[in-house]
């Protein structure tokens, strides 16, 4: 799930638009920025006013509109949800790849999995999210890396969830198909998990797309799952948050991981705020959750002032 953004990458800096076609006021950026924190919690400053017009212009010359005011019109009025997700979507940066930050996966390869593995031969219940999971390549990766250590991992009570905010680019993610040239950031032993599609380029195996639940989630908004995973991936998606909102989001991790947990984000992305008490840093933007107790989960919650759920025993849903 595109976070509330999609976990592909930092913003971008752009030079600067000339503006002399197709007026954009002031009020026409503050309408913009203020629905993007309101719906998404992206936040955008004034520096980044150029980047807004020349990422949206496309959307409005594609809309047929006149002006950024009859935009804003449009993104307002009774019909205007489905266009905050396109402006949304337009406002992020989708790039991505298969296996993108390798050490994420060595550590979930040799670190986080040999003993999750272990629970779930024996019974135990095993969940992976990947918050944010853009076209899909990050959760696809996670269960290739799953697959290459327990290729039963479908029968077990072993499931990776996989959310965006994007529903388009959602879709796209469950279907599994991609072109050619991504087929090289897959390393040769994981090649086993991908197949010719009928169209060219490859699809993604029955094995693992049978370890995968997506479905849409708005980071900012509430959770209708309970947890408690085992490793979280939400990589390059707090970046677009300011302070605040991603003090709130470390949190709410905190509250649904396991006892020693890990959380893996991106590579210009810290845990900081009231949830740096439930993890320790255990390698490159990566950590795992301390043993806290209840009591410190929800008091951590409650500084970040967000409602959470507690983590369930092993075992239950």
């Amino acid at each position: 799930m595109k976070p509330a953004f999609s976990s592909s990458g930092p913003p971008e800096r752009e030079t600067s638009v000339a503006r002399d076609r197709i007026p954009f006021s002031d009020g026409d950026f503050q309408t913009i920025a203020d629905l993007a924190m309101r719906d998404f919690g992206l936040h955008l400053t004034l520096a980044k006013r150029d980047l807004v017009y020349s990422r949206l212009l496309k959307r409005l010359r594609g809309l047929g509109l006149e002006d950024f005011k009859e935009y804003c019109s449009l993104l307002t009025g009774p019909h205007g949800e489905a266009e905050r997700t396109a402006m949304l979507s337009a406002l992020t940066t989708n790039v991505t790849h298969f296996f993108r930050e390798d050490h994420h996966f060595q550590l979930l390869r040799d670190v986080a999995l040999p003993s999750l593995i272990k629970s779930a031969r024996e019974g135990g219940r095993v969940r992976i999210w990947s918050a944010g999971c853009s076209a899909g390549q990050e959760p696809y990766s996670l269960a290739f890396t799953v697959l290459s250590l327990c290729p039963e991992a479908a029968k077990l009570n072993f499931r990776i969830l996989a959310t965006d905010v994007d529903s388009e680019i959602l879709a796209r993610a469950e279907a599994g198909c991609y072109q050619e040239d991504e087929r090289k950031a897959i390393p040769e032993a994981m090649r086993r998990f991908i197949e010719p599609a009928q169209v060219g380029g490859f699809s993604i195996s029955p094995a693992a797309r049978d370890l995968i639940t997506f479905g849409k989630l708005n980071l900012i908004e509430d959770w209708p799952i309970s947890g408690p995973f085992q490793v979280i991936f939400c990589r390059n998606v707090a970046i677009y948050f300011d302070k605040p909102t991603q003090a709130r989001l470390w949190a709410r991790f905190g509250a649904l991981m396991a006892p020693e947990a890990h959380l893996c984000i991106g590579h210009s992305e810290r845990v900081a705020g009231p949830a740096e008490q439930l993890f320790r840093a255990v390698g490159v933007t990566a950590y795992q959750r301390l043993a806290a107790n209840a009591h410190h989960i929800v008091q951590t919650a409650r500084l970040a002032s967000d409602p959470i759920q507690l983590p369930q025993p092993p075992g239950r849903t």
